[in-house]
C-alpha cells in the first residue's frame, strides 16, 4: 500500500523549460540597451545550452555568456541576482499538478518533495506555483546540506514523512538523480518522461507522460514488483 508520494520539482512539477525561455527573453528585453551587439535569439539559445537543464548554476552560465559575447559593460553577479529575483515570476506548473496533489490529499496520502537547488530560489518558485501548502515535507538540497542522488536525502525525507521506503513512490524526470536514486533508496521510482532523456536507457517501476497517470498507478498498483 502506497502511503506517500514524493516529487522532484524542476521538470516534474515545474515546467522549467518553458519558464526559462520566457525569463531569458524578458531579461534580454530589459537589458537590451546593453545587448545591442547580440541578437535576442543568440542570447536565448546560448543561455539554454550553457544552462544544461539547470545542472550548471547560473554564476557559471553568466560568466561564460558575458565572456563569449564580450559584454564587458555587464557584471555577472548583477545578472545572477536578476535571475534569482525574476525567474520565479515565470514559473508555471505542468498540467494536472494541482489536481494530483489535491487527489493525494483527499486520499490521505502523504506528499513530499526533494529538490536540488538554493533554498531562497526554490522557495520562491514554490510560492509562485502556489503549491507549497500541499506538501507535508519539502527538502531543498542547500538547506539540507545533501543533494540528489545521494541516498541520505531520500532517507531523510522518508523518516520525516514517517513511512518506509517500500510504502513510497518517487516521481521525477531525471533518470539517475530521481528515478535510479529513489530505487536505490528502496522506493518505487516513477519516471515522468522528458524529451532530453528519451535516448537514454531508463530503469523505472513505471513511466508516465502526465501527472494524472499517478492516480491509476496508486489505485491499481500498476508498478512492477
Amino acid at each position: 500500500m502506497i502511503k506517500a508520494v514524493l516529487f522532484d520539482l524542476d521538470g516534474t512539477l515545474l515546467d522549467r523549460d518553458t519558464a526559462l525561455r520566457l525569463f531569458i527573453e524578458d531579461q534580454y528585453e530589459r537589458y537590451a540597451n546593453k545587448l545591442t551587439l547580440v541578437s535576442k535569439s543568440s542570447y536565448v539559445s546560448r543561455f539554454i545550452v550553457l544552462d544544461q537543464r539547470g545542472y550548471v548554476w547560473k554564476d557559471k552560465v553568466y560568466q561564460q555568456l558575458l565572456e563569449e559575447f564580450n559584454l564587458d559593460t555587464l557584471y555577472w553577479g548583477d545578472m545572477l541576482e536578476d535571475y534569482m529575483m525574476n525567474f520565479p515570476k515565470f514559473a508555471r506548473a505542468f498540467p494536472n499538478t494541482v489536481e494530483i496533489l489535491q487527489w493525494l490529499k483527499e486520499n490521505q496520502i502523504k506528499i513530499g518533495m526533494i529538490t536540488n537547488g538554493f533554498t531562497r530560489f526554490q522557495t520562491s518558485n514554490l510560492e509562485s506555483l502556489k503549491i507549497a501548502d500541499y506538501f507535508d515535507e519539502i527538502l531543498i538540497s542547500e538547506q539540507e546540506g545533501v543533494r540528489k542522488p545521494e541516498k541520505e536525502i531520500f532517507n531523510r525525507a522518508l523518516e520525516r514523512l514517517g513511512v518506509k521506503a517500500y510504502e513510497a513512490l518517487f516521481v521525477g524526470d531525471h533518470p539517475i538523480y530521481d528515478v535510479q536514486a529513489s530505487i536505490d533508496a528502496g522506493m518505487k521510482g516513477i519516471w515522468k518522461k522528458a524529451d532530453a532523456y528519451e535516448q537514454q536507457e531508463v530503469t523505472a517501476d513505471a513511466v508516465i507522460d502526465n501527472l494524472n497517470q499517478l492516480q491509476k498507478i496508486i489505485e491499481k498498483g500498476a508498478v512492477q514488483d
